[in-house]
């Protein structure tokens, strides 16, 4: 695979999980990595400034930058999805808000994915897509300040719950029809969950490369490490480059062996 013109990150909410989180950072820059990125990291909303203090302290002391750090977004091991889409949750998505751009602040973190939510009986899937829209637009608002962009994210249909987000086309209605006002926002180009939704990567790369902020990159099926399933990596990222795609390419998968023996490919 040709990495040409692009950095790449490891996700350490998914690599390196036979070590503490705290010590992750270091793991990835001990195998060559520069810059990482997250889950969100904390148990809840917000956290203390002690905790918060601990993260920075760990990203400095292993000399890699944060590039990308997911919104709260729910009991995410528990099966949740993000809050965004659910009425009840935007106090805490508030919350959230403030600390993330606390934490850009003081990391340099730019970019910062938001998971829509998963449908809800209790509200109608209108209803819903107006929070989800009214609480992107303040993500948005609130992490411009720093320079930031807000990414939304498709899932894998059948693993994610009610998750309505499964393609670029779905992520794309929202971003060029109620949010097109909102200049800070990109669909986040992950292949395991859009090869899973049936979605041609290199054709969907082609297309949108070029206004991309943030790619993903694990194999399909499994969600493994590239060349444990089935996607086409080396058609991607030559299409990504020919339309124009020029930001950080995350290796956000679940190895099939230790981390360090999974990165073979690079």
């Amino acid at each position: 695979m040709d990495f040409r013109g692009f950095e790449v990150s490891a996700n350490v909410s998914m690599l390196f999980t036979e070590l503490p989180y705290l010590d992750r950072f270091a793991a990835a820059s001990r195998l060559g990595f520069t810059v990482v990125e997250s889950w969100w990291p904390f148990s809840g909303p917000t956290a203390s400034p002690a905790e918060v203090d601990l993260l920075v302290t760990a990203l400095k002391s292993a000399g890699v930058s944060l590039s990308a750090l997911n919104f709260y977004g729910g009991d995410i091991a528990g099966g949740e999805r993000g809050v965004a889409s659910h009425p009840d949750r935007q106090e805490e998505l508030a919350a959230n808000i403030s600390l993330m751009v606390e934490i850009a602040e003081r990391t340099g973190c730019r970019l910062f994915n938001v998971l829509y939510g998963q449908l809800d009986a209790r509200w109608t899937a209108a209803e819903q897509e107006a929070c989800a829209v009214e609480a992107i637009r303040s993500a948005a608002a609130a992490v411009a300040g720093v320079g930031g962009t807000v990414l939304i994210e498709p899932l894998t249909a059948g693993l994610n719950g009610a998750y309505p987000l499964l393609t670029a086309t779905d992520v794309l209605g929202l971003l060029d029809g109620p949010l097109k006002d909102v200049p800070n926002l990109s669909l986040l180009f992950d292949t395991f969950h859009l090869a899973s939704n049936g979605v041609d990567l290199v054709a969907c790369a082609s297309a949108v490369g070029a206004d991309l902020a943030h790619v993903q990159l694990a194999d399909s099926p499994g969600r493994g490490e590239p060349g444990s399933g089935s996607v086409d990596f080396a058609g991607v990222l030559d299409a990504l480059r020919l339309a124009g795609y020029q930001g950080v390419v995350a290796a956000e998968y679940k190895p099939t062996v230790d981390t360090a023996s999974s990165l073979g490919w690079l």
